[in-house]
């Protein structure tokens, strides 16, 4: 092992550098809502049981008081706003490496843009109505709504001309090197055209509906994220110009293939079997191409490409609504007319075009992003359905772990977890034969009683949800904690709660004033004379799609304490259970964040008494102020501090006289790093589990920390660790200056004769030799 130990008299050990060059990011953007009020007193039931449904409120979680911080420096936090731009300019790092294969590549860029979308609908939203509100509190960072506005404005516009330039000036003339071509009406062949204005004519110019603007006409409402084309007409009899705007529609390819006649045909993917060529035109070209058809007898004078961000943020009154599923149904109806954040135009749009949409859309102008090229580069993903293995990642399989893996015939899960603990590392461990096994057979053995897991998001076609239903209709006692308000998930959620309902599940939605976000699953087994409990605690979603692309930990586990403390959450989730101390869990909003903060100063003790201490902490955002006070204090105990997080970090590392012995990498890679683990070295601890060291998480999350003890399942987790914060592994690292620096700023440096490792490729053959 290489753990990250020190006694205090040793001062700071040698700091490891990390680096990466890769991430796949998808963000799970959420406000924080300081500004919102707390859990609000449970509603009485009524004679129908509805209080049940919407489920009781949780009570008020005890504030821990804050740290005395006198011996603190007051500017000791950096934006969490400003460190997630910085976050999501790592993700566009991963676009210009071209270490990547060119297919990911596009694919990155696709993801920076569809993470900024959500930044800007939710997080730049929240900031945008505390201002216009007259809340000009200033944040833990020192600054004010509006100055983190300006600040963000200008970032943003500053990677938005980079994501398009590395699109424009990198990424696509590679495409074009592959055969890959992304081109504009120009580019279409004479051969070619009379095809594209077929498919047009049948396929596109039925669904468009030109709006005009003029006293019979108001400026017609601008749907959330939707491309638009902003036309001025000349009417030649009156020799006056209109506006219109002609919406792109969402139900036909963004990137229209341009296919040979003889082979698969217009609009289709995966022409021949290696799409060794082809072509893609912007159905927004397609559509300016023939405007004359959507205004006869006018003249187009201009068109421009334009596309609105709106405010997505929702606001239920959960204290208020009778039924917390019908509430929000209606503000997910509503969400799509919230007001605009955002106005993304193509940098050739006319100065008066520009004054309309501003005035009209009562967008500020310094909420404009002028991008050249293509807007909207998420519909790169789109090309990663073409057949060209050799661009992309290799094609990986998950294995089964070696504990559910003996013989043909899969094995009891149960009879696994009687002889020990089992810890999964996904993706490299499968999902479908670990968590989805274990809820399956739940399911199906005649000896299981009950079956208890939450569900914050789950695919469309989740075989989670039909074990489910299948152990409901086979009488077995079932509780899904629905999280419906799951960000960008709640139209899914509400389906699987109604389809879980329909098939005989109790659902409840979790608390009202708080997110259920842990993730637990508790199965009740009658075993001769006795019941014995089973369960599996995780840091990741119940999702087998995303299992295959998000890194995650998830540990089995038959511990009866364990069990005893999952029944009592799980009846605080379901009823009116009123508990707030667990025997081994760690659980939000009551007592998590005082036991992370506990552990932090009981290293730092052991540090000042010249014993063994030191942190190893990843997570993917570090924003509490009372944890990072923690660690500072831990820091100038000489307390070796060591944190992976993937995303935001307020904390500021490496300042002299307040964080000089606290180590901050970033990896990003093919797989979303999204595990949250905790190691306190000194005493020996070991923790996994949902939580993020956030606001949201402590204050306004159900979440749950789990002790790791077996030795073999800690000398896994210390492995991850060790690869995580190991000298040679690339990765980015935080400097004082609050900058993230890649490391080694070039693929294939040594550091100090060690060849630079990748942390995830590292992990995926370890997994591969293990089988």
């Amino acid at each position: 092992m290489s753990h990250s130990v020190s006694a205090a008299s040793t001062g700071t050990s040698s700091p490891g550098a990390g680096d990466d060059t890769g991430v796949h990011a998808a963000l799970d953007v959420e406000p924080d809502d300081e500004d919102r009020p707390g859990p609000p007193p449970p509603a009485p039931a009524d004679e129908n049981g509805r209080a049940a449904r919407r489920t009781p409120s949780a009570p008020a979680a005890p504030t821990a008081g804050p740290a005395d911080a006198a011996d603190l420096p007051p500017n000791r936090y950096d934006s969490r706003e400003l460190s997630w731009l910085e976050f999501n300019a790592r993700v566009l790092a991963l676009a210009e490496d071209t270490s990547q294969p060119l297919l990911e590549r596009a694919k990155f860029l696709s993801i920076f843009a569809s993470n900024l979308d959500e930044f800007y609908m939710v997080r730049v939203a929240g900031l945008k109505r505390r201002d216009e509100a007259g809340l000009a509190v200033r944040g833990a960072d020192g600054l004010t709504p509006r100055e983190q506005l300006s600040r963000i404005a200008a970032r943003t516009q500053e990677l938005s001309g980079k994501h398009a330039r590395v699109f424009l000036d990198d990424v696509a003339p590679a495409l074009e090197d592959a055969g890959i071509h992304i081109i504009d009406w120009s580019q279409v062949t004479e051969s070619a055209r009379p095809r594209l204005t077929d498919w047009f004519a049948r396929q596109v110019f039925p669904v468009l509906t030109p709006l005009a603007v003029d006293p019979a006409h108001p400026f017609p409402y601008i749907s959330n994220q939707s491309l638009n084309l902003a036309v001025a007409v000349h009417d030649p009899e009156t020799g006056t110009e209109h506006f219109a705007r002609v919406k792109v529609p969402n139900n036909v390819p963004r990137l229209v293939r341009v296919g040979d006649p003889d082979e698969t045909g217009l609009g289709e993917t995966g022409l021949g079997e290696t799409d060794r060529e082809a072509w893609f035109l912007p159905i927004e070209d397609l559509i300016a191409e023939n405007l004359d058809q959507l205004f006869e007898g006018m003249r187009v004078v201009e068109h421009h490409v334009f596309r609105v961000t709106r405010n997505a943020d929702l606001e239920v009154e959960e204290d208020r609504d009778e039924d917390l599923l019908q509430a929000l149904e209606r503000e997910l109806a509503r969400r799509r007319f919230g007001p605009p954040v955002r106005l993304e135009i193509t940098d050739s749009m006319s100065e008066h075009m520009l004054e309309l949409l501003l005035r009209e859309l009562d967008v500020d102008p310094h909420d404009v992003v002028q991008v050249p090229g293509l807007l909207d580069l998420s519909a790169l993903m789109e090309l990663l359905s073409l057949n060209r293995p050799e661009l992309k990642d290799p094609v990986f399989v998950p294995a089964t772990h070696p504990a559910f893996s003996e013989g043909e015939t899969p094995r009891s899960v149960f009879a696994t977890l009687r002889e020990g603990d089992v810890l999964v590392h996904h993706p490299y461990d499968s999902f479908s034969t670990s968590v989805h096994r274990f809820i399956e057979q739940a399911a199906s053995d005649p000896k299981v009683l009950a079956i208890k897991q939450t569900l914050y998001r789950t695919s469309g076609d989740s075989p989670i949800v039909e074990s489910l239903i299948d152990a409901a209709e086979a009488g077995k006692q079932v509780v899904a904690v629905v999280e419906i308000k799951a960000r960008f998930d709640e139209r899914a959620n509400i389906g699987w709660a109604r389809a879980l309902e329909r098939a005989g599940v109790h659902v409840v939605y979790g608390l009202v004033g708080l997110k259920t976000h842990c993730k637990a699953v508790l199965v009740v087994r009658q075993e001769g004379p006795t019941i014995k409990r089973y369960c599996h605690l995780g840091t990741g979603n119940y999702n087998p799609k995303t299992a295959r692309l998000y890194e995650d930990i998830g540990l089995f586990t038959a511990d009866e304490t364990i069990a005893a403390d999952l029944t009592d959450l799980f009846n605080v989730l379901t009823g009116y259970a009123r508990r707030s101390s667990y025997r081994k869990l760690l659980v939000a909003p009551y007592g998590l964040r005082r036991g992370i903060v506990d552990r932090i100063d009981g290293e730092r003790e052991r540090a000042e008494r010249g014993e063994t201490a030191g942190i190893r902490i990843k997570v993917n955002g570090l924003v509490d102020e009372q944890v990072i006070d923690a660690l500072y204090r831990a820091s100038a105990a000489g307390v070796p501090v060591d944190l992976v997080v993937r995303g935001l970090c307020s904390l500021r590392a490496g300042v002299p006289g307040l964080s000089e012995n606290i180590r901050v990498r970033s990896i990003l890679g093919r797989f979303l790093e999204h595990s949250r683990i905790f190691h306190f070295v000194g005493a020996d601890e070991h923790w996994i589990g949902s939580a993020d060291m956030m606001h949201r998480n402590l204050d306004r999350r159900v979440e749950a920390l789990v002790p790791v003890t077996d030795p073999r399942l800690t000398a896994q987790l210390d492995d991850v660790l060790d690869s995580a914060t190991a000298p040679p592994t690339r990765c980015w690292i935080l400097e004082p200056d609050g900058s993230w620096d890649p490391w080694p700023v070039a693929a294939g440096h040594d550091h100090e004769g060690m060849a630079v490792s990748d942390h995830q490729v590292q992990l995926l053959r370890r997994h591969q030799a293990a089988q």
